[in-house]
């Protein structure tokens, strides 16, 4: 047998407690119709027996009728039949819509009733109580059939009963407005049902919007596997939905971008940084590398729709620092190795020089040529390198000039560079003037003649400081630590370029120190553009 879903469920049930609620209500409603109808129609028959026992006309007739039959004189029915009194009460049972109204006098006998035949005859029910001056009202069965009946004493001038008028309404019409009454209550509760058979009926298609057809036991499942997946993985996820909140936040996600908001708060709140705010609002699956913080990130975003339903979108983070600074560390190592082959290629062609000299027996000239090279011992390849004398920033420097001559672009050391030491931080350090020097390099390379990059170290105490200019066109944005600000594209290089200046400062910063623009540079300035970072204790005596 199949089972049957938790909303279907739900609304059955919703169904069955409408359809007993309102079962037990009428019936309740039902035995207290009846009841309250026959007490409405009771003092009906005694607001019309009040009314007209308390007529003159009727009180006169009815005292004149007792007077006249305690005297041995009563009226025949013929004389009864052609009375004010019986036109009287004929009228106001017409008017009134009453089944009868009986006028009797002060013994019970009839002198004023429907039937002129009974005219003179004793009442058929008991008199007693309304001729003892109180007024009754009761369901009897009489001449006229079965009514709720209401008598009320006629009182003479002197205060005495005279007679009583009885006023009885069919016990027909009765239950006719009882049935009307329950025809109304009865439609109201179908309508009562209808309304809350559809309000359930709205309620389980509501809840199966918002749990997306889901039954419990997989909500629950689904809800210990998201659990699982979030928070065991290596990747930030920030779940957001279609209203712009966020739902989840992973652990991952807060150690990576720095969230400290709880779920349940808007996306603007979270503490996002610009850059990764950006990939949230325009949704790719192409990561974007970003910094924060200390660590540069890759993120990228998706919208998730189920069906027709839009879930809102799933944001993924994943630690690059560690990447980048092996990157690094892999393009100080590639720019050696490039200075290297330079140099063996320099080496190479000499060895080739001397060894044609001696095959050609020219050995005057392949010594003039040996001693020319000896003799020149103090020439560098990057000048003023003798100036920076740190082994880290000495041999770092000395690639880089390798890959500034590929480029075309000289690379020199200033001459207020005079830097002796040893680097407190040699990997970060390293990684800021590699990012600087790069940066100047490119740019320098893209102006024009002469291309030249100028790098000065300075020393104060344990402080470090920075400076790099270079000849090329400038900035030409108006922040050039933005992430993502780059002229140039490089597909092999994920999450893109554009992070060089920005994870410069981040390093600095790191150490307390900054990264500033001194001059913008470009081709109406009078000054080259320079940069300067500053590495509070970033140099140390050395202690060998």
């Amino acid at each position: 047998m199949p089972r049957i879903r938790l909303r279907t469920q739900i609304l059955l049930l919703q169904v069955v407690i409408i359809i007993v609620s309102l079962v037990a209500g009428f019936g309740i409603v039902l035995h207290r119709v009846d009841g309250e109808t026959r007490a409405e129609y009771g003092e009906r028959a005694v607001a019309i027996a009040e009314t007209v026992a308390s007529d003159t006309d009727v009180r006169a007739g009815a005292a004149a009728q007792s007077a006249a039959r305690r005297a041995g004189h009563a009226a025949t029915r013929q004389e009864l039949a052609g009375a004010a009194l019986q036109r009287q009460a004929s009228a106001i049972a017409q008017r009134t819509g009453v089944l009868f109204v009986v006028i009797a006098d002060d013994a019970g006998y009839r002198i004023a009733h429907p039937d002129p035949s009974l005219l003179g005859a004793p009442l058929s029910t008991d008199p007693s109580t309304a001729l003892g001056g109180d007024v009754e009202v009761a369901q009897q069965r009489g001449t006229l059939g079965d009514s709720v009946r209401a008598k009320a004493p006629i009182l003479g001038n002197d205060g005495s009963v005279v007679g009583l008028v009885s006023v009885g309404i069919s016990t027909e019409t009765v239950a006719e407005a009882a049935r009307r009454t329950l025809l109304l209550l009865a439609g109201l509760a179908a309508l009562a049902l209808a309304v809350g058979v559809v309000g359930s009926g709205l309620l389980a298609r509501r809840w199966r919007r918002l749990t997306l057809g889901l039954e419990p036991e997989e909500m629950a499942e689904l809800i210990r596997e998201q659990n699982a997946v979030l928070h065991s993985g290596s990747e930030g996820v920030i779940a957001i939905d279609a209203q712009g909140v966020a739902r989840v936040i992973n652990d991952r996600a807060r150690e990576l971008l720095g969230v400290t908001a709880e779920p349940g708060t808007p996306l603007a709140e979270l503490g996002l940084t610009d850059r990764v705010a950006g990939v949230v609002a325009t949704p790719t699956e192409v990561p974007v590398a970003a910094a924060v913080n200390e660590r540069v990130v890759l993120v990228a975003s998706r919208r998730v729709h189920r069906g027709d339903t839009d879930l809102g979108t799933v944001l993924t983070a994943v630690d690059r620092t560690d990447v980048e600074a092996l990157t690094r560390e892999l393009d100080s190592v590639q720019a050696m190795s490039s200075a290297l082959r330079a140099q063996r290629h320099e080496s190479a062609n000499r060895v080739h020089v001397v060894a044609g000299l001696l095959r050609d027996g020219r050995t005057d000239e392949a010594l003039a040529y040996l001693d020319e090279i000896a003799g020149r011992p103090g020439v560098l390849p990057v000048s003023g390198l003798d100036r920076l004398d740190e082994p880290h920033l000495n041999a770092f420097v000395s690639a880089k000039a390798a890959r500034a001559r590929e480029k075309g672009v000289t690379l020199r050391i200033g001459g207020d560079t005079a830097l002796v030491g040893v680097l407190t931080h040699p990997v970060d350090t390293t990684t800021l003037v590699g990012n600087l020097l790069d940066n100047a390099i490119d740019a320098a390379a893209d102006g024009a003649e002469p291309r030249e990059v100028e790098l000065d170290v300075l020393r104060d105490g344990d402080d470090l400081a920075i400076i790099v200019s270079d000849s090329g066109p400038g900035f030409a944005v108006d922040d050039p630590f933005a992430e993502g600000v780059t002229t140039r594209t490089d597909p092999t290089v994920p999450g893109g370029r554009g992070l060089g200046l920005a994870i410069a400062r981040q390093v600095a910063r790191g150490h307390g120190g900054e990264v500033t623009v001194v001059a913008r540079g470009g081709p109406a300035a009078p000054d080259p553009t320079t940069v300067m970072a500053t590495l509070p204790e970033g140099v140390r005596d050395d202690a060998a």
